[in-house]
């Protein structure tokens, strides 16, 4: 987000979601925040993350008043008030957090920030009335495919403001009580994190192998409830030379099914990428139009046209 916003990076540093368990303690986290408070080249500070346990939250929060740098905080489903309590910027969503970022960065308010983000909003909402009616009556839930688990922990947390609580269920729920049963079956609306131990041991992860992901499209195709497939499409070193063309082979297969049988299914993804990555975010994005997809520059964004397209 931040690249297309035209806002250079100097760090990132990845930490992993386990960092911030009571069990690490936030270890990795500290000591990079820490070295980029120290970073001369290094205006603005950005933390991303699924919420990290209470005793985590309060060492990062009391490292990050250490310092006088601007620090932006996506704690997802996280408490705004402790963030804004260290000195910290809340954010709710990675999108919100890179715009309220790289307006800090460019010394711009946040409330123009946020202005842009509600007339976004505005516009899903005119997109969301037209996509109504490419439904079916019995066509009611979303069926999220992920990749990452972060997206697919966004995604939820969208959908549940949106829907209502503990509407998603998921096999990495936001909260215990709504894991899925079997997350190789749906019902309702879930989000399945593919990368997930349970469909990763003894296989590559999705990522690098949309073997998985694909079969899974064309089984959600075929239930006639399914009115949203959403993916996610991570770009980068190290995944598939070409995660949008791989998953469009599927898509596309679904399509024809779909037609056969008179009626249509959504497909909505977001691509993570830049023009930099070898896969090329615009060529990525271009695919999965040319497919019929419709395509939206966040996560959130296209989370929130479900939501709006569903409630």
């Amino acid at each position: 987000y931040l690249t297309r916003m035209g806002v250079g990076i100097t760090q990132a540093i990845g930490t992993g979601g386990r960092d911030l368990s009571e069990a690490v303690g936030g270890i990795m986290m500290l000591e990079g925040l820490k070295a980029l408070q120290a970073d001369p080249a290094t205006a603005v500070l950005l933390l991303v993350s699924k919420p990290p346990t209470p005793t985590v939250a309060e060492k990062v929060l009391k490292q990050l008043k250490a310092s006088h740098k601007p620090t932006v905080v996506c704690f997802l489903g996280g408490k705004a008030k402790m963030i804004r309590e260290a000195g910290g910027i809340p954010a709710a969503t990675l999108e919100e957090a890179a715009h309220l970022a790289a307006a800090v960065a460019r010394g711009e308010p946040a409330d123009g920030t946020l202005e842009r983000l509600q007339a976004q909003h505005r516009e899903l909402k005119k997109m969301a009335k037209k996509l109504v009616g490419r439904l079916q009556m019995k066509q009611n839930y979303f069926r999220g495919l992920f990749s990452g688990g972060t997206f697919c922990y966004e995604s939820q947390l969208v959908l549940n403001a949106m829907l209502g609580k503990g509407a998603v269920s998921s096999n990495a729920p936001v909260k215990k009580k709504h894991l899925m049963a079997d997350a190789n079956k749906s019902a309702g609306h879930i989000a399945v994190d593919l990368g997930e131990d349970e469909f990763t041991v003894g296989r590559l992860h999705p990522m690098l192998d949309p073997t998985l992901r694909n079969r899974r499209i064309l089984h959600e195709a075929h239930d006639p409830e399914t009115a949203i497939i959403f993916l996610d499409i991570v770009l980068g070193y190290g995944v598939h030379p070409d995660p949008a063309g791989a998953a469009v082979e599927a898509i596309r297969e679904a399509q024809a099914w779909l037609a056969n049988e008179r009626r249509e299914v959504l497909f909505l993804a977001s691509v993570c990428g830049t023009e930099g990555d070898p896969q090329n975010v615009l060529r990525q994005e271009a695919t999965l139009r040319e497919a019929g997809v419709i395509v939206l520059e966040s996560n959130a964004a296209a989370t929130q046209l479900a939501g709006y397209t569903l409630g």
